[in-house]
């Protein structure tokens, strides 16, 4: 058996609860192992533990417009890779027009997360309509298809050799965040019943090994009259989701998480009331990001924490250094002027590193590394560049 020491201890001048009441002219930054679940220490500094100026090396914060990426195919199994390790890949994939073919993923679950559009999914287990905002569980090895209502965005993010389960609730019990009677699963209705009528060959596209196999059928495979069982495709909306909250103490992020899997942790983050009490932090707290790669893909609303992002956004923090809210972010917060976010975002944390795809490099924001200065702060690379001009 194994133990975390366990030894709290005071030096210096600190606040008395982590994430309140800090000492006048501070910033706290809290240091953490796993994530936000082990032991952990909060420092108390006379600076912003992100008032860098300059920054030379890959291990920057990075910022990606998606919105940026090429449409490169009408297949979602070889959609542009954004970021993966050997845990999770994470793509953005559009789809414009009907599937004619199938797809069936043998590397690991998908988590459908529906950015844009609307329409309607085939799959072995049945027929299932999807909006905006949607989360699309599809486990491993399932037959799939999808008919847009209108242009679909999809963030893709594959459970490599893993699966999709829910998040421990302890205390509060399995129906807090959202009842797992909001999940809905696909039925074979007449519109999935009438697609096994269309005659001809189906074509199934089926990655395994992350190499492309093209399996061809001389009926529809989506041909089930009927299943029992608990393993299904399932959806999820954010607007189902009802976080946990606090008017005294800001939460950290692992209390909205959503979907947990080998390696990684989905988190969504949506509206909810900003803490009232006048001590408590209202913007998340600077943290060490030493054990997880940390990921946003920005869907909707104004992101309290950030500057200059918009949806279609997506932010990397890699592990190793603190992070935190834009300086911008951080006075309004402490100004207390927004009484509630509109924020709307799926975080993933990963406890690989994560490395970066072609789409990402090539939609990569450059200057996203300098979005902590404030304006009196230069990088000394910006002002040789300004004195030269």
């Amino acid at each position: 058996m194994r133990k975390w020491f366990s030894f709290p201890i005071k030096e210096g001048v600190t606040s008395q609860q982590a994430h309140c009441d800090l000492p006048d002219g501070t910033f706290e930054r809290e240091c953490g192992k796993e994530g936000f679940f082990g032991p952990a220490t909060h420092m108390y500094h006379q600076h912003a533990p992100t008032g860098w100026i300059d920054w030379e090396g890959d291990l920057r914060p990075h910022a990606f417009d998606t919105n940026n990426i090429a449409d490169t195919g009408d297949n979602p199994l070889t959609a542009p890779l954004l970021l993966s390790n050997s845990n999770v890949k994470v793509r953005i994939w559009r789809c414009h027009q009907n599937m004619d073919y199938l797809v069936r993923n043998g590397d690991g679950d998908d988590c459908l997360f529906v950015h844009e559009g609307a329409g309607s999914l085939y799959c072995d287990y049945g027929h299932l309509t999807f909006r905006d905002g949607d989360y699309l569980i599809i486990p491993r090895s399932t037959n799939w298809r999808i008919e847009p209502n209108s242009p679909v965005t999809l963030l893709m993010i594959e459970a490599t050799n893993g699966s999709y389960m829910g998040a421990e609730r302890g205390i509060v019990g399995d129906h807090a965040i959202f009842d797992p009677a909001m999940l809905e699963h696909p039925r074979m209705d007449e519109r999935f019943l009438a697609q096994q009528q269309k005659e001809g060959q189906w074509e199934v596209y089926l990655k395994s090994r992350n190499a492309m196999n093209r399996i061809t059928y001389p009926f529809n495979p989506l041909d089930a009259v009927g299943w029992k069982g608990e393993l299904t495709v399932f959806r999820l909306n954010w607007r189902d989701i009802r976080p946990l909250m606090s008017h005294r103490y800001h939460l950290p992020p692992s209390a909205h998480t959503t979907f947990v899997a080998n390696g990684f942790i989905i988190c969504t983050f949506v509206p909810r009331p900003i803490e009232s009490d006048p001590g408590a932090l209202k913007v998340p707290f600077y943290h060490n990001n030493d054990d997880y790669d940390e990921v946003i893909f920005y869907h909707k609303g104004e992101f309290f924490s950030r500057d200059n992002i918009h949806p279609g956004m997506v932010t990397h923090h890699p592990c190793g250094f603190p992070h935190g809210p834009h300086p911008k972010a951080f006075e309004a917060g402490a100004k207390a002027k927004k009484k509630q976010t509109d924020e709307v975002a799926v975080m993933i944390d990963t406890r690989m590193p994560l490395d970066l795809g072609e789409a990402a490099k090539q939609t990569e924001v450059d200057d996203y590394v300098m979005s902590w200065c404030t304006p009196l702060e230069a990088s000394p690379t910006k002002r040789n560049k300004e004195m030269k001009e």
